[in-house]
């Protein structure tokens, strides 16, 4: 059986009306594309999700919007961004109870952790809840560095059960980590707008999760690598790779993110909220030349 969270995974974005009120109508019909792009599973309040940005009740409203839409069909994972082990152990709980399966947690990142508070940090949000849990191993955002003997010690606690490696270069480290675990049933998956996913699963990750304007256009790429069809797997990807890295850009990420939404459709507004950015004339220009390369 395939772990709880693999293959395409995206984060979902959280749409805003141009006033900046959270926008629960195009949250839906997002959340409903992801579904019809065939997706295996969906995440909220990760890098893309401006998960920064929301408030607690606002948070609660997004999970249970999406819980409500998927309805049990692919897993949701919740992401967990606390910066200290009891403000991530209650927003592992608020997760739990509003219908998430699994938490995606970051390590406390204000005060940086050591490698033994880190097991003992991750042992506590696990036991918080019956989730399963896994591990975010993102230090250009949190400058917390993860050896893969340390995820090594992290997949023998009880509930973590996957990784998500976003430690660059990722290739490499997950060919590490997976050499690390050996026989050890964990999963490893990959993030960064899978921006190198081809690669990451070449070398043992069992999943991507980038950001969610996209599915419909990646999962004919995984599935192709899936079957060994290397021809189509590498043309589709380098196709799409401009507007993969247009979406990595520091600080407008989100902005093009849902800039992109709203050319497609899927939502009313690309409003971001501070101290993310919106995209200059110039920028946006550009982006829409490359959606227009694309024919979407």
């Amino acid at each position: 059986m395939p772990p709880t969270v693999h293959g395409l995974v995206p984060i979902l974005a959280t749409p805003f009306h141009a006033d900046g009120s959270l926008d629960v109508a195009s949250l839906r019909r997002l959340t409903e594309f992801q579904l019809e792009s065939g997706v295996n599973g969906v995440a909220v309040f990760g890098m893309a999700s401006e998960g920064f940005a929301l408030t607690a009740r606002e948070r609660a409203t997004v999970l249970d919007t999406v819980t409500d839409v998927v309805a049990g069909t692919v897993p949701v994972v919740a992401g967990v961004n606390g910066t200290s082990t009891v403000t991530a152990v209650e927003q592992a709980q608020e997760a739990a109870s509003g219908g998430a399966d699994t938490l995606m947690v970051l390590p406390p990142f204000m005060v940086t952790p050591g490698p033994d508070q880190l097991i003992d940090f991750y042992r506590d949000v696990a036991g918080a809840t019956g989730l399963e849990v896994m591990v975010q191993d993102a230090p250009g955002a949190t400058g917390v560095s993860m050896s893969p003997a340390l995820i090594v010690e992290l997949s023998k606690l009880g509930g973590v059960t996957s990784v998500k490696v976003e430690a660059p270069p990722t290739a490499p480290k997950v060919s590490a980590v997976v050499d690390a675990l050996g026989d050890n049933d964990f999963a490893v998956l990959g993030g960064q707008n899978a921006q190198f996913c081809l690669d990451e699963h070449s070398r043992g990750a069992v999943g991507t999760m980038p950001a969610c304007e996209f599915p419909d256009l990646l999962k004919p790429v995984l599935d192709a690598h899936l079957r060994a069809d290397v021809r189509t797997a590498n043309t589709g990807f380098a196709r799409l790779l401009p507007l993969i890295l247009f979406g990595l850009q520091s600080g407008i990420a989100w902005a093009v993110h849902k800039e992109v939404m709203l050319w497609r459709g899927l939502i009313a507004d690309a409003t971001v909220r501070s101290p993310a950015r919106s995209l200059d004339t110039a920028t946006r220009a550009r982006l829409h030349a490359i959606l227009d390369e694309l024919g979407v």
